[in-house]
């Protein structure tokens, strides 16, 4: 037990402080860490033996193949695409979703459980699962990814979406619930207002993960500049590798400069 410290004033009053529950965390984390090191088999002396390839495989990135430039611009166009589509449709069908999650709109608590439930069911889901699902379904493609990402940006979107219907001011919402408007009208005129710039800068903000994951998701065969980069890195071909993460890098830049700019105007 942490027994409290006490401390005489010299006007005769005693102050009672507790003992500092920092040892015991502490303690506690380090046993965590140490039996995580022994259930992962992490080895320092591997890691200081080998990280030394990782700058093998710079090396051999630099310079990128600049000859293979002209065969990315397709898979890169086709990942952008992708990646807008889910994130857009992602957007829109989050709202229904966040609507129904929101306990101060539907006084349905089973209802509100359920949509809650099945928002946290898709976030719990991996992209990279979802991709795989989706090329058993639609077979090998982009329409794959972007059913991935239309699954991840309605789970992203929609869980911060509900949070933010849930504590808007209901003062105007309620007062057109007395006039006589229905609760969907009273919604889109009351709460709109007052969650739309979040509500559009969270959705562009998924937009730019979205490109990032695109990226990744061609290892499952989900279409896109991942393809290109899963056949460089099979084929050891790190010059077209450095090509491809360079164009990323910089297509990625300019995406999150531009939404950058158009989240200020909405804040």
């Amino acid at each position: 037990m942490l027994k409290a410290k006490s401390v005489e004033l010299p006007n005769g009053k005693t102050i009672t402080f507790k003992r500092s529950k920092a040892p015991w965390i502490i303690l506690v984390l380090l046993i965590c860490f140490y039996y995580s090191v022994q259930i992962t088999g992490f080895d320092m002396q591997v890691l200081a033996k080998r990280i030394g390839q990782f700058w093998v495989i710079i090396g051999d990135m630099i310079p990128p193949n600049w000859k293979y430039l002209n065969k990315l611009w397709q898979p890169l166009f086709d990942t952008i695409k992708m990646s807008l589509l889910g994130s857009i449709l992602g957007a829109v069908f989050a709202l229904p979703l966040a609507y129904f999650a929101s306990s101060n709109m539907i006084k349905n608590k089973s209802v509100v459980a359920a949509f809650k439930f099945i928002l946290s069911l898709l976030r719990t889901l991996p992209t990279l699962v979802a991709a795989l699902i989706a090329t058993f379904i639609f077979g090998i493609g982009t329409m794959a990814g972007t059913v991935a990402i239309f699954i991840f940006t309605v789970a992203y979107v929609g869980k911060l979406l509900y949070e933010q219907i849930e504590n808007a001011d209901l003062k105007a919402f309620e007062a057109m619930h007395s006039m006589g408007h229905t609760t969907i009208s009273a919604f889109r005129c009351a709460i709109m207002p007052q969650i739309m710039p979040n509500y559009l800068s969270n959705a562009i903000f998924c937009f730019e993960g979205n490109v990032r994951y695109a990226a990744i998701l061609g290892y499952v065969g989900a279409g896109g500049i991942g393809l290109m980069l899963n056949e460089s890195l099979g084929w050891r071909n790190y010059a077209n590798v450095g090509m491809i993460l360079l164009l990323l890098v910089v297509t990625v830049f300019i995406i999150e400069s531009i939404s950058e700019y158009f989240r200020k105007k909405l804040m």
